[in-house]
């Protein structure tokens, strides 16, 4: 059931809850009606529901309920969805779905910059949307081995090491000259994925795959923009490609750090 009381919009009663998954969702949208929309689905999928109608609440119920999902509207009164994400990434992991009336590709490349996984323009699809953040959910976690396939099987518990970066696949953490570097969930995975098959090239259908899941649909140029953000984070030059290097035509690998 949903938590919380003076912000939240009920979930009608004739929508019975699906199986628990132990998930929490956090729903901001100023439009109610919609908002109720993407509970209910969210509910039915098994989640812990919490909606909130303007950015100061999502931020505050964010620290209080600790989500594993936000959907998160862009245009939101009191602080807008850039904000709120941007606050939000201060102290949460969670996956974040920003939603957008407005197609624009500056406020896509904004929102992202500021650590969004994912994003969808108005109208959409609930079901869609759903399935996106399950496909999040299920993400593989890049492995060694000897193909891309195996980017999403097995366990790895190594360090891994680029010159001056190191990134510790069990342990979800990276450091570059021995500092560390805070990386989204998206960031990591992106960097764990090309750091397991450091001498493969990856074409962006492949990191979707790797990092979002075969079941994702979406704009591939989204892989771009979590690039570009991860390498202004490790210090990397797009030019000189130390860490994350671009092979023109194709996609990316990963450098030798050097």
């Amino acid at each position: 059931m949903a938590s919380g009381s003076d912000q939240l919009v009920p979930v009608p009663a004739a929508t019975a809850p699906g199986p628990p998954t132990g998930l929490r969702a956090l729903v901001v949208e100023d439009e109610m009606a919609l908002a109720t929309v993407v509970g209910t689905y969210l509910e039915r999928a098994g989640f812990e529901i919490t909606l909130v109608h303007d950015g100061l609440a999502a931020v505050e119920r964010a620290r209080q309920v600790d989500p594993d999902v936000v959907v998160l509207d862009l245009g939101l009164p009191r602080l807008d969805g850039i904000e709120v994400c941007r606050q939000l990434r201060t102290f949460s992991d969670a996956y974040v779905v920003m939603l957008t009336a407005r197609a624009d590709e500056i406020d896509t490349l904004v929102g992202l910059s500021v650590g969004a996984d994912d994003y969808m323009t108005k109208p959409f699809s609930p079901r869609e949307l759903i399935a996106r953040i399950q496909a999040m959910l299920r993400r593989p976690r890049p492995s060694t081995g000897d193909s891309i396939a195996s980017a999403s099987s097995g366990a790895d518990t190594g360090r891994r090491t680029f010159g001056s970066l190191t990134l510790d696949a069990a342990g979800r953490e990276v450091w570059v000259d021995g500092v560390p570097i805070a990386l989204t969930r998206t960031e990591f995975d992106i960097l764990a994925a090309l750091s397991a098959h450091p001498h493969v090239v990856f074409t962006r259908a492949q990191l979707i795959t790797a990092v979002w899941g075969p079941s994702w649909v979406g704009d591939e140029h989204l892989v771009d923009v979590h690039i570009g953000h991860l390498r202004r984070k490790l210090g990397d030059d797009a030019t000189r490609g130390v860490f994350v290097r671009t092979v023109r035509g194709v996609g990316y690998r990963m450098g030798a750090g050097q």
